[in-house]
């Protein structure tokens, strides 16, 4: 869209808290607003209607691989995204390129990260209470660092407030709701969402983690890297 002249300041992309920042850095390298909402293609759709007639929606996703292209459907749209995927591959092709080496030029051009969910469950009445205990003591005592790196920011999306930890300057989020969800980011750019479910006796832990990537020869080390430090933020978040 950029090389044809067809993206325009008024276009926006949307993707949920939990999904991974290598979006932003797309966004935000093309000059294209972006906007976080809470998981589930409902707040997705929230956007679209809050921005009609202002703004053009041009894609949003979320972690679970749904995807929406365009805004029609205003749901989750697997056969207007297929047609997305074919039209790139044909694009990747035409330029010398598969599906797999015009991935690894996003990394390189954008940075890799790579993403790793893992639910806790916890049934019944006793696992509910302590789930909220759990959430409780990350919200009253959050880890100070993750894999090694300080925790550099905190979110919490129950009482909407964002607090930097090096300064301790707090700030308001906005958002249409509050959610009971936990993020904390490190330094290096490591991030880690809790959140209980909203519809089983789950805990989910949502993590994701940067690597240098110079060249697709470097995919490998830096899977290996990315993979070390979420395993590591888990076992630091008490999650084996």
């Amino acid at each position: 869209m950029k090389k044809l002249g067809k993206l325009k300041p008024n276009m926006f992309l949307v993707k949920t808290i939990v999904t991974s920042e290598l979006i932003r850095e797309i966004a935000d390298k093309n000059q294209v607003k972006l906007y976080d909402e809470y998981t589930g293609f409902k707040w997705i759709a929230y956007r679209i209607r809050e921005m009609e007639g202002k703004e053009k929606y041009i894609g949003g996703g979320e972690e679970s691989f749904g995807f929406l292209p365009y805004d029609k459907v205003r749901d989750k749209d697997s056969p207007a995204s297929i047609c997305l995927i074919c039209e790139i591959a044909a694009w990747a092709k035409d330029n010398g390129m598969t599906l797999y080496q015009l991935l690894m030029k996003i990394y390189q051009d954008y940075g890799f990260q790579k993403e790793k969910a893992v639910n806790v469950v916890k049934p019944g009445k006793s696992g509910a209470d302590e789930i909220k205990a759990m959430m409780e003591n990350f919200r009253n005592n959050p880890p100070k660092s993750l894999a090694g790196s300080p925790v550099a920011k905190i979110k919490d999306f129950k009482l909407l407030k964002e607090t930097c930890c090096e300064c301790g300057k707090v700030t308001d989020i906005k958002m249409p709701a509050t959610s009971n969800v936990l993020q904390y980011f490190t330094a290096d750019g490591l991030k880690v969402s809790v959140r209980p479910s909203g519809t089983e006796p789950k805990i989910k832990f949502y993590v994701e983690a940067k690597a240098d990537m110079k060249s697709a020869a470097d995919y490998a080390a830096a899977d290996a890297a990315a993979d070390k430090k979420i395993n590591q933020a888990l076992k630091d978040m008490g999650v084996a």
